[in-house]
């Protein structure tokens, strides 16, 4: 009884603070002070306040940075926020401060995405499909298993030619790459009640599999033999409770972060397509910047990336721990159940060709970023 007691007071003064901080214009050092576990110490939340305040007094550059996701979701999905903030303040000797909209404030997906555009917000994180409609050669990376898994999604983002035939595409629609993140492939995530373990192509058949808006989801869903069913992210909880859906894609880390341990049954990792994230800048308000502190912006997205990379184990683990708790089982392939993959919906089948030409430009384009996915990068990280 005594530990409960103590634990609603602690719970009340760490509210109180929050509440405090953020309405006295603080929201980012209220958030930092909450991911910090300080907020149950007035004297530390007045400490935190104080830092965020003088370092954002002393800065020439205010850097607000949008994301959806909250500050304590890095333990299973690693967006490093925070690291990013503490990264960009440190590498620019505080002329930057950076100030985090983070958990969906200023929207989410394609919406923060647009306000980077338009220069609402300086910087954002958002995946790589919420991209893809304003700089449409992005979509490349959702051709199945051109770079599914992680290590070949580095290489291929990394590489000297991505930036050199990407990068410039989606500065002409005013973005900067800052850096992109690893979270882990899509899976094949089904529902309590459903068709059970997913091992084949063959066991996707006649399966309502949830897809996002993209065509090439579609289609490739469609090849490995489910009937694809739109539904709108913010319904589709309740579409795989319902059996409106019996299955979905996203990566384990996201299936724990928005709720869905305690719906679900089977998880297998099919590596066809990456549940990748970027974190891209305003290019006209990135230009206007001196050079030493671009520099330091690139720099610090640099260090934040390799923190990324290094997380990513750590952060799935934590994620299949906690679902499985709720009796979701994890089934990884042979690389023979993952040949039949590829060949049932890869990238190298005849279905794929027209996406080839209209965003990478020809088929010889093409074939570079292929050999681009399949040239170690001197990055590593590690595969579901």
């Amino acid at each position: 009884m005594t530990d409960e007691k103590t634990r609603m007071e602690i719970a009340s003064v760490e509210r109180r603070n929050f509440l405090k901080m953020a309405g006295a214009g603080g929201f980012t050092a209220a958030a930092v002070a909450a991911a910090t576990g300080t907020l149950w110490s007035n004297e530390a939340s007045a400490q935190t306040a104080k830092e965020e305040d003088d370092r954002m007094k002393a800065a020439a550059h205010i850097m607000t940075v949008a994301t959806a996701y909250v500050l304590t979701a890095d333990r299973s999905y690693p967006i490093m926020q925070l690291d990013f903030k503490e990264n960009v303040q440190n590498a620019t000797n505080g002329k930057v401060y950076v100030k985090l909209a983070a958990g969906g404030q200023l929207g989410v997906g394609s919406a923060l995405a647009q306000k980077v555009q338009g220069g609402t917000i300086q910087a954002a994180q958002h995946s790589l499909s919420n991209f893809a409609p304003f700089a449409p050669v992005v979509d490349l990376i959702n051709l199945p298993y051109l770079c599914g898994a992680n290590q070949r999604f580095v290489n291929l983002v990394t590489s000297e030619h991505w930036k050199k035939t990407v990068h410039p595409k989606v500065e002409e629609r005013g973005f900067k790459p800052l850096y992109y993140v690893v979270i882990d492939p899509r899976v094949v995530a089904v529902r309590k009640g459903g068709a059970g373990a997913v091992m084949t192509p063959s066991d996707l058949a006649g399966v309502k599999f949830r897809v996002p808006g993209s065509k090439m989801l579609q289609q490739y869903y469609r090849l490995v033999g489910a009937n694809p069913t739109p539904v709108a992210w913010g319904e589709t909880p309740s579409a795989i409770k319902q059996g409106v859906a019996d299955a979905l894609d996203p990566a384990v880390g996201a299936l724990y972060v928005f709720g869905f341990k305690d719906i679900l049954s089977h998880v297998t990792f099919t590596r066809a397509v990456p549940d990748s994230q970027v974190y891209s800048c305003n290019l006209e308000w990135f230009d206007g910047l001196p050079g030493d502190v671009k520099e330091g912006i690139e720099f610090a997205s640099e260090i934040t990336s390799q923190q990324n990379l290094a997380k990513v184990p750590a952060a799935r683990n934590y994620a299949m721990a906690e679902l499985r708790k709720s009796g979701v089982e994890f089934h990884s392939l042979s690389a023979d159940q993952l040949a039949e993959w590829e060949a049932a919906g890869g990238y190298q089948r005849s279905e794929w060709d027209s996406f080839k030409t209209e965003f990478a430009g020809s088929m010889d384009a093409f074939e570079k970023l292929v050999e681009a996915a399949g040239t170690q990068s001197r990055y590593y990280v590690h595969d579901a």
